[in-house]
């Protein structure tokens, strides 16, 4: 993906800038932000680890995700993404995590959840956690690279003490 690579490098700037280590814990987009991140040279100096959370038990066993939150809310919800940050940011050693969890299609989608639902959660050390809905448009792959786009965003924004 290097159409994302000046975002890393932005990103990359402001977690240096101020000290700060970053995870992810990701579902939809299995691992695809960490790969990003990684992808650039020097990454070792702020990328911590990432989580590839794809599984309702992987949520729960890898970062702490209450099952009783997956079953009343369901794994792309608000609820999940934010305790998916939180548990990135409890079970690693950075200050910053995102979290997305959505449903990139083909199938999958429902009524209230269509396909291009996607939950992206920020969590920064000292901070409330944060989380929004994105609904996306296109294929499978263009759902999974926007959500990739937004969460980068959306961590320099948090890294940046905005958003």
């Amino acid at each position: 993906m290097k159409d994302v690579e000046p975002l890393v490098l932005a990103l990359a700037d402001a977690l240096r800038r101020r000290g700060l280590k970053l995870a992810t814990a990701e579902s939809c987009t299995g691992g695809m932000i960490a790969a990003a991140c990684t992808a650039v040279a020097g990454s070792s100096d702020w990328f911590e680890r990432g989580f590839v959370t794809y599984s309702n038990q992987a949520k729960v066993e890898a970062i702490g995700v209450d099952a009783a939150l997956v079953a009343a809310h369901g794994a792309v919800s608000r609820e999940v993404a934010l305790a998916m940050a939180e548990g990135a940011l409890a079970h690693s050693g950075a200050q910053l995590a995102v979290a997305v969890t959505g449903i990139a299609g083909p199938t999958g989608g429902t009524p209230t959840k269509p396909v291009g639902t996607v939950w992206l959660a920020t969590a920064r050390a000292g901070e409330a956690t944060r989380a929004e809905l994105l609904q996306l448009h296109g294929d499978r792959a263009a759902i999974r690279a926007e959500t990739v786009r937004q969460a980068l965003q959306r961590l320099i924004d948090r890294a940046n003490g905005a958003g």
